[in-house]
């Protein structure tokens, strides 16, 4: 807090006798108050403290408030204050790191180690982007490894360097050092543009940071007001080249039952019910309404997500972080329908492969050379579904439909899902709540997708002026060159 009550006294003269010596010597001991509280100051020459008690009075006749924890005028009080970028980014990630997710973490530390190397005082003596990389990501920017003891032999020289050669906080202040920052952010590490959603969180991170200055008092002003930067526009839309039909989608699950049976289903709840991979990993039987009869409809009700974090990262030197829903509190659940075809992938899934432990559905059943061996309950690893989908793709596409973005990846598989609720004409608002979206993301991401918009719009057009109906513009079929039907939700 800072005052502008404040007193300021004479100089006392204080005579003693030199400790080494035990020759007469005199102190100078300046005393003030701020806010009613007594600071004071000795000095060894009395120019030293006319000078200070000046500087004081100075500040106090220009109106400068002072700080109450130090006594001082604010600027004195923010120069003894400052540190140095590296000690502020250690302790802003230290402050963080209690209350983020592991994966969350993950994003500080990435963001802290981009900026950093546009941050430093010096380059004599820097060590080579490998290394520097390696200590910023691996070891500096993680509370957990640096408080475990000290750097790893191969990094311990470029952690003490970084320490001793980035610039003060307040050089931040400068607003062309800030646009050398941002501009940083825009870049991937092999100076290729960066896409605009990397962009735009690693911005708000070092936003964050810096606002974390602001908050302690370590700058007037947060650095990126200072600074007219445009980020790169943001196209979250999903291209509808990546969706497949119901035919291809068909015929992928089939490949996928053929290769690694215990994942068909797995990739179902992505396709049927437009499920996230998180979600589907988190899956649980008790989650798992069976239909009331065969043939008709069920439900999941959907509880978390299982987010791969990485070794490091989780306080229970775990790989693996349960998590609630994307977008609801902890707790909240999600209703999700079960087409037909995926109620029977699952009855045959459950009948087949016994649930872990812990209910879970989807866990690791498979160990060296593709061997079945009994589940831990561990979940399936990133890398072995998305295996098992390349595999799929080489076999049912063509080359040319393998090196096009159609169903490249697992997710696309969502979007197929989502894409196929709304053109079915399900309202917007429904497929929000079941795919955990807002409505405006869900039609901002989707909009591309959309089948036959211009042919209605025209046709209500026509029908308001008393017009024949327009047949469908040309090029408003199936993208993949499938101009039969689209197979209704839940079709085979």
């Amino acid at each position: 807090m800072t005052t502008f009550d404040v007193r300021i006294w004479g100089i006392r003269e204080h005579k003693g006798k030199d400790r080494k010596t035990g020759k007469p010597r005199s102190t100078y001991r300046l005393r003030w108050l701020v806010a009613g509280q007594e600071f004071g100051e000795s000095f060894q020459t009395r120019a030293l403290a006319e000078s200070f008690r000046s500087r004081l009075i100075v500040a106090q006749r220009e109106g400068v408030a002072f700080d109450e924890a130090t006594g001082l005028p604010e600027p004195m009080a923010r120069a003894l204050r400052t540190r140095s970028w590296y000690q502020h980014a250690t302790e802003y990630v230290d402050m963080k790191w209690p209350h983020a997710s592991p994966n969350h973490r993950k994003g500080i530390a990435e963001t802290l180690a981009t900026v950093t190397p546009a941050l430093l005082a010096s380059d004599r003596g820097v060590p080579d982007d490998r290394t520097m990389r390696a200590a910023l990501y691996g070891y500096i920017f993680n509370t957990m490894a640096r408080t475990a003891g000290p750097p790893p032999a191969k990094l311990a020289s470029a952690v003490t360097w970084v320490q001793a050669n980035t610039v003060n906080l307040s050089a931040l202040t400068d607003a062309a050092l800030v646009r050398k920052v941002l501009d940083t952010l825009a870049l991937k590490m092999d100076g290729t543009p960066a896409g605009a959603s990397t962009v735009t969180r690693k911005r708000a991170v070092f936003s964050n940071a810096l606002r974390y200055a602001v908050e302690l008092r370590l700058l007037d002003v947060h650095p990126l007001s200072l600074v007219s930067w445009t980020a790169p526009k943001k196209d979250e839309s999903v291209d509808r080249a990546v969706v497949a039909n119901p035919k291809q989608a068909a015929a992928l699950l089939a490949a996928v039952a053929a290769e690694a049976p215990e994942l068909e289903a797995f990739f179902g709840c992505m396709y049927y019910a437009g499920l996230r991979p998180e979600e589907v990993l988190h899956l649980t039987d008790d989650e798992f309404e069976r239909p009331p009869r065969e043939g008709a409809w069920g439900w999941l009700h959907l509880s978390g997500a299982t987010v791969a974090s990485g070794r490091g990262w989780n306080d229970e030197a775990e790989v693996n972080e349960d998590r609630g829903l994307k977008h609801r509190a902890r707790m909240a659940t999600r209703p999700v329908p079960v087409a037909p075809p995926l109620a029977e992938m699952l009855a045959r899934h459950i009948a087949k492969y016994t649930p872990a432990d812990n209910g879970r559905l989807f866990v690791t059943r498979r160990g060296p050379w593709g061997r079945y061996v009994p589940t831990a309950g561990q979940p399936i690893p990133n890398n072995t579904y998305t295996t098992a989908w390349r595999k799929a793709r080489e076999k049912v596409l063509t080359p040319a439909q393998q090196r096009s973005l159609l169903a490249k990846r697992p997710y696309d598989l969502r979007h197929a899902c989502l894409s196929t609720w709304l053109n079915a004409g399900v309202p917007p608002t429904q497929v929000a709540d079941w795919a955990g979206n807002s409505v405006k993301v869900l039609l901002e991401v989707y909009a591309k997708c959309l089948d036959g918009e211009t042919a209605t719009a025209l046709n209500r057009i026509a029908l308001a002026l008393g017009l024949d109906p327009t047949p469908a513009p040309e090029g408003e079929a199936d993208d993949q060159g499938d101009t039969e039907e689209a197979e209704p939700p839940g079709a085979a």
